[in-house]
């Protein structure tokens, strides 16, 4: 379906080349400040930027048509909408009936019987994640009123790495300094994805990467075990994003290479307060926060519209043909993904916390 969540609900409306889009925002309880001016910073944190983005150029002038008045939440349902402003959509009139490799255009021709809005992929579009980021940009305030940070940035693209989180002893500071920067990196290597994603580009292709997330000030006890665990409720979620394939908290998949004696987290007191001496359970033991920094790790695939000429089918006349694709597309999407993954957990944060504290402990 289109929503998540239990108290707290997010459900996305829109396609690409349709009127608008937006995000409902719902269940978060009266009197949160809303900051629009942050709403549109946070935007433009997921907007192209330059050549290692998508050509096309959308301002995202949301308006939020309810749910807020005098700049609070009111408790009624937030409902935010982002007009589409430039769309090209004879770049896919042209192509329909030929699935792009890799896209959903096969699959979602199938599920709604031909009756689905196939220009720029439709409801499937990264485009609708703008309405996750105007939504999450209010949960983001209204965590950090309760001392929750959250910061995502590119961990490794194209052979170029990032510094590690987990186990940092300064998260909260590379959180700070991620937040304030418009490409999502803590090190100084910007310029090198960013040569690494122009190479893919001028390629006639495309590349993809390893976004890490962290949250730190999230006591402990937040997540119910089974079926609704911290990091099944979160993986839900960012596997809701289309360039996303994989995830892994903590020590993840390198755990497997380890022994007990090593992948264990000794614990020890502090200042009154019970912490890890490292972090390879990423911050969650049972599926409930444990108190130290939940971190995990996105894999995020190379940009399936490319260039190049691809073997493909017409799933109207069930013929193979060779697709030439044109139009506007990102060699990468790890840059923009950083603040969609960072603005979606906000948003499941927000209802997990709920669960156990009830709605009004945001406010």
């Amino acid at each position: 379906m289109n929503t998540i969540g239990q108290n707290i609900t997010l459900t996305l409306f829109g396609e690409s080349h349709g009127e608008a889009i937006g995000a409902v925002l719902d269940g978060m309880t009266a009197g949160v400040k809303v900051d629009e001016e942050f709403i549109a910073s946070q935007l433009s944190k997921r907007r192209p930027q330059g050549a290692t983005d998508t050509a096309r150029q959308e301002q995202d002038h949301f308006k939020i048509v309810s749910g807020v008045f005098n700049g609070y939440t009111t408790g009624a349902p937030i409902c935010i909408l982002i007009p589409n402003e430039d769309t090209r959509s004879g770049d896919y009139a042209k192509t329909y009936g030929l699935a792009r490799p890799s896209h959903a255009d096969y699959t979602a021709h199938v599920k709604y019987a031909g009756f689905e809005d196939y220009r720029g992929g439709g409801h499937f579009s990264g485009r609708i994640t703008a309405g996750i980021v105007a939504a999450g940009a209010i949960a983001i305030k209204a965590l950090e009123n309760k001392g929750i940070k959250i910061g995502t940035h590119i961990l490794s693209c194209g052979g170029v790495k990032d510094a590690d989180l987990l186990g940092c002893d300064s998260a909260d500071k590379a959180i700070d300094t991620l937040n304030s920067k418009p490409f999502p990196v803590i090190n100084n290597i910007e310029e090198d994805i960013t040569v690494a994603i122009t190479d893919a580009k001028n390629s006639l292709d495309s590349i993809g990467g390893i976004v890490q997330t962290a949250i730190t000030g999230l006591e402990a006890g937040i997540g119910e075990p089974w079926f609704d665990s911290l990091e099944g409720v979160i993986s839900k979620a960012v596997f809701a994003l289309g360039g996303v394939k994989g995830i892994e908290f903590g020590g993840g998949f390198s755990l497997t290479n380890m022994r007990g004696s090593e992948a264990n987290d000794p614990m020890r007191i502090i200042d009154g307060k019970i912490q890890t001496t490292t972090n390879y359970s990423g911050g969650i033991n049972g599926g409930i926060s444990n108190g130290m920094p939940v971190v995990f790790n996105t894999a995020v695939k190379p940009t399936p519209s490319i260039a190049q000429s691809q073997q493909t089918v017409n799933f109207l006349t069930g013929e193979e043909q060779t697709l030439n694709l044109t139009g506007r597309h990102d060699p990468a999407i790890v840059r923009r993904i950083c603040i969609v993954i960072s603005s979606l957990i906000a948003i499941v944060l927000c209802d997990m916390i709920s669960i156990k504290k009830g709605t009004d402990f945001l406010r």
